[in-house]
């Protein structure tokens, strides 16, 4: 198949900038750019919130509450904390 992509002066040169910057062809540069779109359309939800998960380093995790999904109006309202 053969895509044509009309893009706007400004555009192609961020394109070519990109590409150059990774040592890649435009091209080269945009089928990659479209091969992890459609990658991440394929994704479960879970896998996309796992992915997401291992980006938040471990100190700040470890500061999520642990009765957060008890709580949840507390802690995204502000209401008071319910007994358990």
């Amino acid at each position: 198949m053969t895509l044509i992509l009309e893009l706007p002066d400004n555009k192609e040169a961020a394109l070519k900038a990109k590409a150059e910057s990774q040592g890649v062809s435009a091209q080269q540069f945009a089928e990659q750019a479209l091969d992890r779109a459609l990658e991440e359309d394929s994704r479960s939800v879970w896998d996309i919130f796992a992915q997401s998960r291992n980006r938040v380093p471990p100190q700040e995790f470890a500061q999520l509450p642990s009765d957060g999904a008890d709580q949840h109006d507390h802690y995204l309202y502000g209401q008071p904390k319910h007994n358990q």
